[in-house]
């Protein structure tokens, strides 16, 4: 936890993916619980409803927005060394940075594909293998957000989905060898949650449709239920007080979900056996 002393230099904690949703409503809530964050984004163009939500937090002085994008070795190398330079310390490390995407494999391209491993996965591995060293001097943490998607496979979410299932495993098999040097690995699983990383997929539903072809029936049934779903959505906030709680427990788990919709979700899967559970739910979206 951040010392409380005040004359003790804050713990910080670098945050990317912070313009909007989860992470915007992490690094103000990282801030609150008295952490000195760095809140990235890859357009710094974009911080003004960051640092709008942080003066009205009464924080503004405990973020700093600075430019990292997931996707370029050499922008998160130099964000780092920035850090570093400053303060010093980096005690946590929130990937939260990411893309949703809606598709099936039939009629999208390899190279589509690609893209959604390029930010949701090795974007992850990027940052993570920048900051280890950084974290190991600390023992300090390293968080990701994921998402349910990365414990159940969901139709039309397939490429999304395999990053996030690529995500899991990379970080589940990392944690044990991270522990070793004083440094916890924690997932964070949100489930539906308001924000405009939704928005941001820029799905065109009639020409979806319309492109379909066969599928266009169970396009239709799975984007009817994901509206629905998305009705009754998490909040932002909400979700990031599980990130929150990952920073300040003393010993997080490995696993982390938002929300006890996301907690039944996943333990569908992580309890299935032999699969059949998980498509009797998820059969049902396209049927």
């Amino acid at each position: 936890m951040p010392s409380t002393s005040p004359n003790a230099q804050p713990k910080t904690a670098l945050i990317t993916g912070t313009s909007s949703g989860i992470g915007l409503a992490a690094a103000v809530a990282a801030a609150q619980a008295g952490w000195h964050t760095v809140a990235t984004m890859r357009d710094t163009s974009r911080a003004d409803a960051l640092r709008q939500a942080a003066a009205d937090a009464g924080v503004a002085d405990r973020i700093e927005v600075r430019r990292l994008d997931v996707t370029d070795p050499a922008s998160v190398a130099a964000c780092v060394e920035a850090v570093l330079a400053e303060h010093g310390r980096l005690d946590a490390v929130v990937n939260n940075a990411g893309a949703g995407h809606v598709g099936t494999i039939e009629q999208e391209t390899v190279a589509d594909v690609r893209a959604v491993m390029e930010v949701n996965f090795f974007g992850v591995v990027e940052v993570a293998r920048a900051t280890l060293p950084h974290l190991r001097a600390s023992r300090g943490r390293l968080i990701t957000v994921t998402s349910v998607g990365g414990v159940v496979g969901q139709p039309f979410n397939e490429a999304y989905c395999a990053a996030k299932f690529a995500v899991e495993g990379f970080l589940e098999s990392l944690a044990p060898v991270a522990a070793t040097t004083g440094v916890t690995v924690t997932l964070v699983e949100p489930g539906a949650v308001a924000s405009e990383f939704v928005a941001n997929v820029n799905v065109d539903i009639p020409a979806a449709l319309e492109a379909a072809g066969p599928y266009a029936p169970a396009l239709r049934n799975y984007l009817d239920r994901t509206a629905n779903a998305f009705a009754a959505a998490q909040s932002p906030a909400d979700a990031a007080a599980t990130i929150v709680a990952a920073l300040e427990a003393d010993r997080p788990a490995l696993r982390m979900q938002t929300s006890e919709a996301a907690r039944g979700f996943v333990a569908t899967k992580l309890k299935d056996l032999d699969g059949s559970a998980t498509l009797a739910v998820t059969n049902g979206w396209v049927a």
